[in-house]
This record gives C-alpha cells, structure tokens and sequence, in this order.
C-alpha cells in the first residue's frame, strides 16, 4: 500500500472528484484531513466517511474559502494538500462574488496555509482544461492542444466564460503564487469528468448526461466535449503526487468527441431510452481537435473508453433513481 504511514489533505472533498480521490487514496492506505464546506451536512459528510478505511484514516475539518487561516489545520502534518475545492457555476448572477472570488482567494488561502508546514512535499491542484483552451485560436481536427497552451483572461471576460475565467486566473495566481514560496506545484486540467459519482447530489457534468437521456430533452447541442471519466483524474492526482518526477501541467482528457457521437454510443447501449436525435441548430457540426494525452500518459493514466465511462454514468444514474428506464 503505497500510501501507508502518509499523511495528506483533500479541501473540497465531498465533491465529485474529490470523492473520488478520497476513496483512491483510502484504498492505498493514505491518513487523510479533508475538509467540507458544513460538517453538520449529511449531504457533504456521508458518502464520504461510509467509505472502506474512512473510520480509522479519514479525519474531516470545516473549512471555508474565502477565510484566511481557515485551512491551516486541515494541512499541518501533510505530505500532500491536494487542492480541489473551487465554486462550479455556469450561469452565475454575480460572477465576482459566486465564483472569482472564492476561486482565487481560496486557492491563495490554502496555499498561506501550505507554507506554514513544514512537512509539505508537493500541492496538486485541480484545474480544468478550460483554463488551457479558451485563447481565441481556432480549434480544427490538426489541432493538438497541450499544456503550453493557456487560456487568457481578456478573452474569457469579453466572451462572459465566467467559469472559465474563474479557474485560469486561480491557476495563474496558483503558480505565480508556488514560485515565490518555493512550493512544489502541479495542476490537474481535466475535461468534462464523467463516470460513477460518490456524492449523493448530481454534478454539473452528470446531470449534463441525464438531461440528454432522460426524455426530456428535445434536441442535442451543436458542441464538442472534451470527456475524461472521473476514474482517471482521480488516479492522475495520487500519481502526480506520487511520482517524483511529475511537474507543471498536465491536461487528463481521453475522448474529444461531437456530442452526437456520444448520443450514438448511449442509444447503442441503452436502445429503450428516449435520446434526441436532433440538432439545436442547422449549421454544421461543430469540428472536434486533438488534446495532447503524452503528459497524463506518463503518469501511468491508461484512458477509460468513453463507451464504458457513459455506460457506469448511466448505470449509476439508474441505480440512484434518477433515471427511470
């Protein structure tokens, strides 16, 4: 068990990846000090304490974002603060308040937070590949996006990609951040991640899915998806801690696929349900691009085929009752 004897910290950590990462972590034998928004919320502490090891490693704190000095207790003793937690939004009322906000002061505040231990090794942060993309250069299929490519403010803000915004100036504030502190940082971008949730709740990227098989939805829209199944991200963390040689950015994204692909694969799979088979639009298929896979690779991430990882959404989705077949 490679993590056995180490301590490290999740912030976030009811939350989709999170979850994830806490349960990967658990199964390799790592102590674990998260931190939740509400320890009084079954909804942010159940799923994660009935998990197999939980009783005897996991140790959860009440932290907030925007609180200076709120997160130093969750990371004293750390190898590895793995930093997850970030406001998800996409139509945000005030996007300042809901979202920049606790993206940027929170990641600074677990980073002060980070420089006051003295048994810290390396910060893995999660970005999103959203915070790559998003530079107004087109994207065609002899297109290979990798981790040189940054997304750049001025073009978010003018285009209203608040989310988008809020998670490349975290990671720019991030970095500027580590290297005038000495701190060992590695971001995770992941795309759009999909799979078995641990969280009682739906996510943006799962609901995404279950609003287009439920048979509600009329029509499907004219986009392309960057899929990563939350298996893979979950795993790329614990490796970019764990190998020695990780370093900068690293985009995980196994499948950038026309939305209309996926569709075909689900209605393969799941012939009964009800999925659109109309576009939103008559113009033409927006065109799909190449993101660079060498850097997760040699972290040992093996992509998840897309087929399997909208399969075990799906399945869970049904499981859980949120989808009636």
């Amino acid at each position: 068990m490679s993590g056995s004897e180490k301590v490290v910290c999740v912030t976030g950590a009811s939350g989709f990846i999170a979850s994830y990462l806490v349960k990967l972590l658990l199964q390799r034998g790592y102590t674990i000090k998260a931190s939740v928004r509400d320890l009084n919320d079954p909804k942010k502490t159940e799923h994660l304490v009935s998990l197999d090891g939980a009783k005897e490693r996991l140790h959860l704190f009440e932290a907030n974002l925007l609180e200076e000095g709120s997160f130093d207790s969750v990371v004293d003793g750390c190898e590895c603060v793995f930093h997850t937690a970030s406001p998800v939004n996409l139509s945000p009322t005030n996007p300042q308040v809901e979202l920049i906000d606790p993206a940027l002061k929170g990641t600074l505040n677990v980073l002060r937070s980070c420089t006051k231990v003295p048994s810290l090794k390396r910060v893995v942060l999660t970005s999103s590949i959203t915070a790559v993309l998003f530079n107004g250069k087109p994207l065609t299929p002899d297109v290979l996006v990798d981790e040189t490519w940054v997304s750049d403010p001025a073009f978010c803000e003018n285009s209203k990609l608040w989310y988008v915004l809020s998670k490349t100036l975290a990671e720019e504030v991030a970095w500027k951040f580590a290297k005038e502190n000495g701190i060992d940082l590695v971001a995770i971008n992941p795309g759009f991640v999909i799979g078995p949730f641990l969280q009682p709740t739906l996510n943006l990227t799962v609901e995404t899915i279950l609003n287009l098989v439920n048979g509600r939805a009329q029509t499907f829209p004219n986009s392309v998806y960057r899929f990563v199944d939350i298996r893979d991200v979950a795993l790329a963390h614990i490796q970019a801690f764990e190998v020695a040689s990780a370093s900068g950015r690293c985009c995980v994204v196994g499948n950038v696929v026309h939305i209309s692909e996926a569709l075909n694969l689900l209605r393969r799979l799941y012939p009964a349900l009800s999925i659109p088979q109309k576009c939103e639009d008559d113009k033409s298929a927006m065109l799909t691009y190449q993101i660079s896979k060498e850097k997760a690779e040699s972290l040992g991430i093996n992509f998840t085929p897309l087929e399997v990882s909208l399969r075990d959404t799906v399945e869970l989705l049904k499981e859980r009752g949120f989808l009636k077949v």
